[in-house]
């Protein structure tokens, strides 16, 4: 009698960015990688549309932080990843944005390497670069900056002097990831280390999807005019960048568009798309 023994294949692992939450923003190989996957482990803030795409062809699974209430271990993600890997499943590993800027994106990739998992990474689109198009401005211009600064507002608690000093100077540019409730401290930091009051700052709220808003304000209005907002969802702060007028009457014109039912395109045109480029 012969003894068979067959060992499972193992998976593997694609580390998609899901951009900034405009489903028309995910690029072709996000779409191929949703179409070969098993299972979908996906960040918090991941749009429901882009959640649908994916969902036509793979099981979801919300593995999302909260600054607040329950969230997932860091650890339990990475172990996630690997057991389904492992299990010979093809996992995609959604994160929001672009998955190589702020998005821990390092421990996974050395969790699932440690297991002898193969993976790649694919790029998306980041906050900051829908935020700046949602504005009609550009993240660097000749004459006024020749480098941007992407930041969180946990990070810059720890700024040094010389680090602050960099950033009041005039025509300084940053990307300010997660910044709401460090607001008031950036402030304080940038106006003690000689940055103009009236320096332009605007917050990009839920970039690129249709309840976009846009609020525009300096350096001396910052905390007040938040708070008057009111923003309760992911927001971008653009420091040194005021929108462009035209930008903002674009802006009105795609909420009204947005009020008119979009259509999902159905699974037999994805996999048509999906086919020219696997």
């Amino acid at each position: 009698m012969q003894d068979f023994h067959t060992t499972k294949p193992k998976g593997h692992v694609d580390f998609v960015g899901a951009g900034p939450g405009d489903p028309e923003l995910l690029t072709l190989k996000a779409l191929a990688a949703f179409e070969r996957a098993d299972v979908v482990l996906h960040d918090r803030l991941i749009s429901k549309p882009v959640l649908d795409i994916a969902a036509q062809s793979a099981a979801l699974v919300d593995v999302g932080k909260a600054g607040f209430g329950p969230s997932w271990k860091q650890s339990d993600i990475d172990a996630l990843l690997v057991e389904h890997a492992l299990n010979g499943n093809r996992v995609v590993r959604l994160k929001s944005g672009d998955p190589t800027i702020f998005g821990r994106l390092d421990e996974e990739i050395e969790a699932v390497d440690a297991a002898g998992i193969s993976w790649q990474i694919i790029p998306g689109i980041t906050a900051a670069s829908a935020s700046v198009a949602g504005i009609g401005q550009s993240l660097t211009r000749r004459g006024r900056n020749s480098s941007v600064r992407f930041l969180t507002g946990h990070d810059m608690q720890g700024f040094a002097d010389h680090d602050w000093n960099a950033l009041a100077q005039a025509g300084s540019v940053a990307a300010i990831y997660m910044g709401k409730k460090s607001a008031r401290f950036i402030q304080g930091r940038l106006i003690m280390h000689g940055a103009d009051r009236t320096n332009p700052i605007t917050l990009v709220e839920n970039a690129s999807r249709p309840d976009q808003r846009i609020l525009a304000t300096t350096l001396d209005q910052l905390p007040t005019d938040l708070a008057a907002a009111e923003m309760d969802g992911p927001a971008l702060t653009l420091y040194g960048l005021a929108p462009r007028e035209a930008a903002q009457a674009v802006t009105e014109f795609n909420k009204e568009l947005a009020r008119w039912p979009a259509l999902l395109p159905p699974k037999s045109s994805l996999q048509m798309t999906c086919s020219k480029v696997t």
